[in-house]
């Protein structure tokens, strides 16, 4: 039977000295952004796995992120959430952490799915998805010491601003705003009447986005934003009565799910060519050559363990990360 890989083997790789190993595993902070890399790709290419039993014992902590998994509910661009689980699974092993999932129907039960796993031993720190204004999770969580990292901003906190540099409650966020502005000023290209399709107000996420077409468009976009709930059906009815209305040269959208909702209304009034730009990149953008926001869930997953596992006594970097995404253009765009 072939031999395990070993820290002196990933060392030996790397060019480093075992310490340096260690410190990649459990404070990359500390690690020089070259070395931490080198030291990575040494990991992945030995296939080396930390022994979880011999860290539990060493630490006394089950090395184990618990994340919510939320109800199933079909729909196009639920995918993403999918895509960062794996994803954080994927990059938690080399690191010598597991993943942990579990289900919870609303924010009351999932607290007490916490604590159950936490007083048995089985999790000893969280991700934090789907975060909203008056979310009660973090509050909790800061009260029970327990450490976390959420996916998403602290909306509508009451001094959210200050919050974005406390080690107490770290986030990782996809830059909304910068994604639908790139997609205006692209979509700007066929003309200057560029319509938003978005959600009702008060999402944090979907006003997010609706402020990067704002920045982009500027006084000209007062009469062209359009509301819709993230259903195909209902953005289809929605864009077909507002181009009916109005003229314009491009849409872009808070979803991929309003994305195929305008591309069916727009086929269907005899301007199938009119371009249409979705976010979140899913296979049906992808399937129908929409052009789509990609959120890069590979790269949220990567900051969002690196703050994990940040020891705020040595830890100099910022706690929140905004990963900017990237505009991928399709066919007609």
């Amino acid at each position: 039977m072939p031999k395990s890989p070993t820290v002196d083997d990933v060392a030996r790789l790397a060019g480093v000295s075992r310490q340096t190993v260690s410190n990649v595993l459990n404070t990359p902070d500390i690690v020089r952004d070259a070395t931490r890399e080198r030291v990575r790709a040494a990991i992945s290419e030995l296939g080396y796995a930390p022994s979880m039993a011999a860290r539990r014992l060493r630490t006394q902590r089950s090395a184990t992120i618990g994340i919510h998994l939320d109800p199933y509910a079909g729909g196009i661009s639920g995918i993403v959430l999918d895509r960062f689980i794996h994803a954080l699974t994927d990059r938690a092993t080399p690191r010598g952490l597991r993943i942990l999932v579990y289900a919870a129907s609303d924010a009351d039960e999932e607290l007490s799915r916490i604590r159950q796993l936490r007083e048995g031993g089985e999790i000893d720190r969280i991700v934090l998805t789907g975060t909203y204004a008056g979310d009660p999770r973090a509050d909790w969580l800061c009260a029970h010491d327990i450490a976390f990292v959420a996916f998403g901003r602290p909306w509508g906190e009451p001094g959210a601003g200050a919050a974005m540099g406390h080690p107490a409650r770290p986030w990782v966020d996809v830059d909304g705003a910068a994604g639908t502005r790139a997609a205006t000023e692209h979509a700007l290209a066929s003309g200057p009447r560029i319509a938003f399709l978005g959600w009702p107000t008060g999402s944090g996420t979907g006003d997010d986005r609706e402020r990067g077409w704002r920045e982009a468009m500027g006084e000209a976009g007062a009469d062209l934003r359009w509301t819709s709930v993230d259903n195909v059906s209902r953005a289809r009815s929605v864009v077909e009565e507002a181009l009916a209305a109005a003229s314009v040269d491009a849409i872009v959208c808070a979803s991929d799910t309003l994305a195929l909702g305008a591309h069916l209304a727009a086929s269907h009034g005899g301007r199938p060519d009119l371009p249409v730009i979705g976010f979140d990149n899913t296979p049906v953008a992808e399937a129908l050559a929409l052009s789509s926001v990609e959120q890069r869930p590979e790269r949220v997953a990567e900051a969002v363990l690196d703050l994990l596992v940040a020891d705020p006594a040595t830890y100099e970097g910022a706690w929140h990360r905004l990963i900017t995404p990237e505009l991928v253009l399709r066919g007609r765009d």
